[in-house]
């Protein structure tokens, strides 16, 4: 991106250092990285973070709006409605792909969820990096005038809330089969709480609890990391349903996973969203559905999701309200490294504290790749992609 601190970059840059920074990065947490740590960050231009920022402004602004909260009440299923929702999520992201916009970088919208990411593992990867690389003065994975400490501070406070961390739990399935395992561990050493499987809870009235050291201790406050899709697959026992009054606060409450997702994303406009469409809402398809992604709605991580559009898939799709059709997004190369370009997804992360009137940027991460699309199966046996964060001056 910036020329003059790429070619450094790569000119210092050397495999045993590469491994130095694994290493560090796999054993300062109880568990290491379960997907591939890319060789190096994204270096952004002041020109692109702004442009970058404006599309998040424009994006958060359609969000916060009273009409587009009254339409994602129907994106819940009845049946998965979790009773005394709030008004605002606490948790954001907005995924963009970095595309050419004639000659000048340009991010175009992806997806959006109203669900935690890895806000705890992207301190600790940062920290890595520069321990590591040398890191531009004045460069920063932060925003919103935060720093490594007052970041902190802010997570731990919209997690944790009024509460004693000992009461406060971060929920999931099978925690430690999870590939985001280690950013569970990164907020317990941030936050102080404790990573619980749902299958381990207790339900007595309205109260849960959960073992630490031998003895019952009651939640009074949930971290919610389970996802209805997965939830829904494993079709767990467990001692309590999502649907029960309890006597215990959501930090992030389950209605916003379907609330803002990509049910949202035919609602937005603008010149930072790509053309999307509900399926069951289409009268007559697109000329171009080559040019088209059919995604599932409630799925996660790319579950489901078609990039070869034919119109006879589509007429023999019968729960057609599940999907939305996309126009397909050009990734720009754009991180020059010793073996090709790699293209870059950004995901900006918000925070959106009880007193705040709009959601507050806060940090970041990347995903690079130079294959068809991002993900594992489409980079095998390619360098120089994966997981990252970026640098902004």
């Amino acid at each position: 991106m910036i020329p003059e601190i790429r070619k450094k970059f790569n000119a210092d840059f050397s495999e045993k250092v590469y491994q130095e920074y694994l290493d560090d990065l796999n054993s300062v947490l109880k568990y290491p990285t379960d997907f591939r740590v890319c060789e190096t960050p994204l270096f952004l231009t002041k020109d692109l973070t702004s442009e970058i920022i404006k599309a998040c402004d424009e994006i958060v602004m359609q969000l916060n709006q009273q009409d587009f909260f009254n339409r994602s009440e129907e994106a819940i299923p009845a049946h998965l409605k979790v009773p005394n929702d709030f008004e605002h999520p606490p948790f954001l992201q907005i995924d963009f792909a970095i595309t050419k916009n004639g000659e000048i970088f340009w991010p175009k919208l992806i997806e959006l969820q109203a669900f935690p990411s890895l806000y705890g593992y992207q301190v600790f990867l940062s920290d890595a990096i520069k321990k590591h690389f040398d890191i531009p003065v004045g460069f920063q994975n932060y925003f919103s005038g935060l720093n490594k400490s007052s970041y902190q501070s802010l997570l731990k406070n919209i997690i944790v809330g009024k509460h004693d961390p000992e009461n406060v739990i971060l929920l999931e399935i099978d925690p430690e089969k999870q590939k985001t395992r280690i950013d569970f561990a990164a907020t317990e050493e941030l936050t102080g709480i404790t990573t619980v499987c749902l299958s381990k809870i207790k339900k007595f009235g309205k109260k849960l609890y959960y073992s630490k050291h031998g003895k019952d201790v009651e939640i009074k406050r949930i971290y919610n990391r389970v996802i209805f899709d997965e939830l829904e697959r494993k079709k767990m026992i467990f001692d309590f349903d999502f649907k029960d009054e309890i006597d215990a606060e959501w930090a992030g409450h389950p209605n916003w996973f379907f609330k803002i997702s990509k049910y949202s994303l035919p609602m937005l406009k603008g010149n930072y969203v790509p053309e999307c469409y509900f399926l069951n809402e289409i009268e007559k398809y697109p000329e171009n559905l080559n040019d088209f992604v059919l995604k599932p709605l409630f799925s996660f991580a790319g579950l489901g999701v078609d990039v070869e559009v034919t119109k006879e898939k589509l007429e023999a799709i019968e729960n057609r309200s599940n999907y939305i059709l996309q126009q397909k997004v050009d990734y720009a190369p754009l991180i020059d490294t010793p073996d090709g370009f790699s293209k870059v997804e950004i995901r900006m992360m918000f925070l959106w504290p009880d007193k705040n009137e709009k959601p507050l940027l806060v940090n970041n991460l990347i995903r690079t790749s130079k294959g068809k699309m991002m993900g594992v199966d489409f980079n095998k046996n390619k360098t120089w992609i994966g997981s990252s964060i970026a640098y902004h001056p």
